[in-house]
């Protein structure tokens, strides 16, 4: 299916805002702003714009350590977002999760994970949860190579088909486990060939090409909604910077022309080109919605630095139910 002018808009404005709260967020950690360290999602814009375009607000989705870029393409809200990198009481968390575990219920967000391969058996959770109301929405389980060889991905994937769950299953494969190249843990080089063995489709995309990952997402999340199961899209593509912060050259476990070459297929390069050469955007327009971003970003990171630090009472707030207390 051919995306809409409309849906070409909103492919390159989700991109764009990822790729702009990204790049403020590194300023910050490196600068030391904020606390910790960030992995950034730069580069993999695409992958994130091309599924979120196909979601609603109720349908599901658990993230990664990479995860900002999932939030902001589901539309989450950059004060929020930054206010719990800032570690504030008016982030998502209460600027207690910070990075890695950040999260949106009212958007689906089911919550970034420092646990590699964490999250498709909460996505199988949700999609089941799904199919049991009978509803019509669908879970996404967001991961990258280097997860889909923990025993967490493969059992998650087993139930899914078994019980012909909503769940679609995105493998986020930018070659790198970490800093191990994909063919030093992999014997296979399509993460997509797994999904034979549970009797599902493997569907391999063009990661840097949001539209490509827009039109395999569509196929994916229209068969869920069917009934007709889960998908495996393993969407190649490629992190700009390091594992960990803004560095992207000089690193020990890639070369600087690796990076170089992949830069030249930067995604959002691509889509505005090809906006262009479709006469649907000018430069003029493409500039418009980077400072209209770029301007949101810099609002909400004065928010998060004037908000207040979550009150040491506070401390145990949210982490045990009162049920699990009585």
């Amino acid at each position: 299916m051919d995306p809409s002018k409309e849906t070409l808009f909103d492919l390159h404005r989700r991109m764009v805002r990822i790729r702009v709260f990204e790049e403020e967020a590194g300023k910050l950690m490196e600068t030391a702003r904020i606390p910790g360290a960030l992995h950034l999602y730069v580069g993999e814009e695409a992958v994130a714009a091309g599924v979120m375009c196909n979601l609603t607000d109720q349908d599901q989705l658990t993230s990664t350590h990479r995860g900002h870029g999932h939030l902001v393409a589901k539309g989450g809200d950059f004060k929020k977002m930054y206010a719990e990198l800032f570690g504030r009481a008016t982030g998502y968390c209460g600027g207690k999760g910070g990075s890695m575990h950040i999260c949106d219920m009212d958007l689906g967000m089911l919550g970034a994970n420092g646990i590699v391969g964490a999250g498709p058996p909460i996505a199988v959770g949700a999609a089941f949860s799904d199919k049991f109301r009978g509803t019509k929405n669908v879970a996404v389980a967001f991961f990258g190579d280097g997860a889909s060889n923990e025993g967490s991905f493969h059992e998650a994937a087993n139930m899914a088909a078994v019980w012909k769950l909503p769940c679609i299953f995105v493998c986020e494969n930018n070659g790198y486990g970490e800093f191990t190249p994909q063919a030093r843990h992999q014997a296979i080089r399509d993460v997509a060939d797994r999904a034979a063995g549970y009797g599902m489709p493997g569907v391999i995309v063009d990661g840097m090409d949001a539209m490509a990952v827009y039109e395999a997402a569509f196929e994916a999340v229209a068969r869920a909604r069917r009934g007709d199961g889960p998908t495996l899209l393993e969407c190649k593509t490629y992190r700009f910077y390091d594992h960990v912060g803004v560095r992207g050259m000089g690193v020990s476990y890639r070369t600087d022309a690796e990076v170089l070459e992949w830069r030249k297929r930067d995604p959002i390069t691509l889509l505005e080109k090809r906006l262009a050469d479709m006469g649907l955007m000018s430069p003029e327009q493409a500039q418009a919605v980077h400072e209209g971003a770029r301007a949101e970003a810099l609002a909400a990171i004065d928010y998060a630095e004037q908000s207040p630090f979550p009150e040491p009472g506070d401390l145990l707030k949210d982490v045990y139910s009162a049920a699990a207390g009585r």
